[in-house]
This record gives C-alpha cells, sequence and structure tokens, in this order.
C-alpha cells in the first residue's frame, strides 16, 4: 500500500502485483472409493459365486434342451443335413407300434418296482425308527445298495436271473416249479428288471421315511397310546398321516426315475439290451430313444421321444403340485 502511494506520488507506474499460487482442488478421500469398492462388491459378489453354476446349466443343460428341440421338429440323420419336418416326428409317434409298446413297459416296470419299493421302505423305517441293537448298523446296511454302481448290481442279478445256471431257477425246482425264462418271456423280464430297481432303491427310500418318521412328536404317540392304540393303530393313524408328504415326494422321485430308467434294462439284456429283449419285450422309452438316436441313426425321432419324456415328467409335476395343494387345503380345514 506504501509502494502504491510513493509510486503515486512519483508519477511512476505501479509496480504489477505478483500472481497468487494456484491453489490444488482437493483429491477424493481414499475413504470414498473404498466405499465404492465395497457397495460394488456387496452387490456383485453374489452374482459372481453364483454365476459358474447358470454359466454351466446353460452349456450342458438349457442349450441341449433347446437344441433338441430344434432336432425333433426336423429330419436328421448322422452326418447329414436338416431338413424341416414340423411335427411329423411327433405324429410318426402316435402311429409306431413301438413307441406304444416302449411306453407300456415303463409303465409297467415303473409301477411294478415302486410300488413294492416304497412299501418296503416304509416297513423297514418303521423298524429302524424303534430303539433296536445296532440300529446305526442296520441305517448304513440299507443304504449299501443304493452306493452299489447299477452295473455291478445287474450283471449279478441278470446271473441270479439266468434261464439255465441262475440261482433263482435253482431255487424254484427245489420247490418243484419249473425253470422261468426270465430274459424272453415279458413278465418275467420285467419282474427280473423291477428287482434289480427294488433292491437299489429300497434302503434309499427307508432313510428319507426314517428321517421323516423322527420328526413326527412323540406326544401324538403317547396320547394315541393312553386312548389304547396298538403299534399298528398308531402305525396306520399317527405316521401315515404324518408323513403323508413325504410319502408323496418318494412317489413322485420314483415315478420320474422309472420313465428314465435305462441302465438296468440295457444290461441285463447283453447284447440285445438296447432292443429290449428279442421281442422287444422290455424296451423302455429309455432305450427306444437311444435305439433311435445311435443305432439307426433318426436322431430327429429320437429328439421327438426326449420331448414326450420331459412333457410326461411335467405332467408328473403338475399332478404332484395338484395333489400336494389339496393335502395342504385338507390338513388346513
Amino acid at each position: 500500500m506504501a509502494t502504491s502511494v510513493r509510486a503515486a506520488a512519483d508519477g511512476s507506474p505501479p509496480p504489477a502485483p505478483h500472481p497468487s499460487p494456484a491453489v490444488p482442488k482437493p483429491s477424493a478421500p481414499p475413504g470414498r472409493w473404498r466405499s465404492r469398492l465395497y457397495r460394488w462388491d456387496l452387490r456383485l459378489s453374489p452374482y459372481a459365486f453364483v454365476a459358474p453354476f447358470f454359466l454351466t446349466f446353460a452349456a450342458f443343460g438349457l442349450f441341449p434342451l433347446l437344441y433338441t428341440g430344434w432336432l425333433s421338429l426336423h429330419r436328421v440323420e448322422l452326418g447329414g443335413d436338416a431338413q424341416w419336418k414340423g411335427l411329423e416326428n411327433y405324429t410318426s409317434l402316435t402311429d409306431s407300434e413301438f413307441f406304444w409298446n416302449a411306453l407300456f413297459n415303463t409303465f409297467t416296470i415303473g409301477v411294478v418296482s415302486t410300488v413294492p419299493q416304497l412299501l418296503m421302505a416304509l416297513g423297514l423305517a418303521h423298524l429302524l425308527n424303534y430303539k433296536l441293537r445296532g440300529r446305526g448298523f442296520f441305517r448304513v446296511a440299507v443304504l449299501a445298495p443304493y452306493a452299489t454302481s447299477i452295473a455291478a448290481a445287474t450283471l449279478v442279478f441278470a446271473q441270479l436271473f439266468n434261464t439255465d445256471y441262475g440261482l433263482i431257477n435253482t431255487v424254484l425246482g427245489w420247490v418243484g416249479f419249473d425253470p422261468v425264462d426270465w430274459e424272453s418271456s415279458k413278465w418275467p423280464s420285467q419282474i427280473a428288471i423291477s428287482t434289480i430297481v427294488t433292491w437299489r432303491w429300497t434302503g434309499y427310500n427307508a432313510l428319507i421315511y426314517l428321517a421323516a418318521m423322527q420328526a413326527v412328536p412323540q406326544d401324538l404317540y403317547e396320547a394315541a397310546a393312553l386312548d389304547g392304540a396298538s403299534r399298528w393303530r398308531q402305525f396306520l393313524s399317527v405316521t401315515i398321516p404324518s408323513i403323508r408328504p413325504t410319502i408323496l415326494f418318494t412317489i413322485i422321485v420314483s415315478t420320474i426315475g422309472a420313465t428314465q430308467l435305462f441302465g438296468e434294462p440295457m444290461i441285463f439284456g447283453g447284447s440285445l439290451g438296447i432292443s429290449g429283449g428279442s421281442g422287444n419285450q422290455f424296451q423302455t422309452l429309455s432305450l427306444l430313444m437311444y435305439e433311435k438316436g445311435w443305432v439307426t441313426g433318426a436322431l430327429g425321432q429320437a429328439s421327438a421321444i426326449a420331448w414326450v419324456m420331459l412333457l410326461l415328467l411335467l405332467l408328473i409335476g403338475a399332478v404332484q403340485t395338484l395333489v400336494s395343494r389339496a393335502n395342504r387345503k385338507k390338513l388346513g380345514a
């Protein structure tokens, strides 16, 4: 200020003002970036964790399903080009006696294997639910058939049911019965295959029933015992109604497994396993689909059979939903 007054008195121009130093802009504090990264990690991490499943499902589940649906609308031979046929592959199934035979065989084998299997599983679970000595060992033992591979179990049972030297025919001969042709006859072959399925899955279903029985409140059994109900009456009036949803679940799962039955009849039939025996007497839908696709090379027809099986499974699922809903309404009422 004094310099400016002195310069004005002398008549000389005032000196130029010194430029003020540039003030740096305040940078974002480090905590803000950490907060942003934390929010991104919180939002994106769940998607990153579940992404492998969806990618695997899209590659090995969704894409084959959609591609099979596309093939079912075309005439496709192995090594050839696809030709559009529309619904011809589906309509041809209605006129095919092999398809109806395979569908009927799938149904009969499913019934013969599922009904005894679930009844025996229910009885085993009821026995294992009591305080028996060594029940831990028995619970593991009933699961041993499920841990056995399909190939090993089927080969053993194929030897047991052998027409010439099998143990089953030997025992029947001791009792006085004639030998049974377990491989070439329709119903004996289906009973033999159903026996393999029943042996393998009974213990698995028994443990499912056992887990459901152990969740039933003991107060219900005590009240039934005070009313004079025997153990058999308690089983019918308390246990069965309490585990009804579990029974319905095992019925649906067993039905789905019977619809997809493939390994047991194929290995049991040996060289004729793909065709379901010499007269297609135990050919299932899965075997027919395999034969159409990889023996005759008609991939379009095989894809149509696969989609028919899918529709059957969806129908079974719809029936399960309706029955479960009706069961819940009944229990709620």
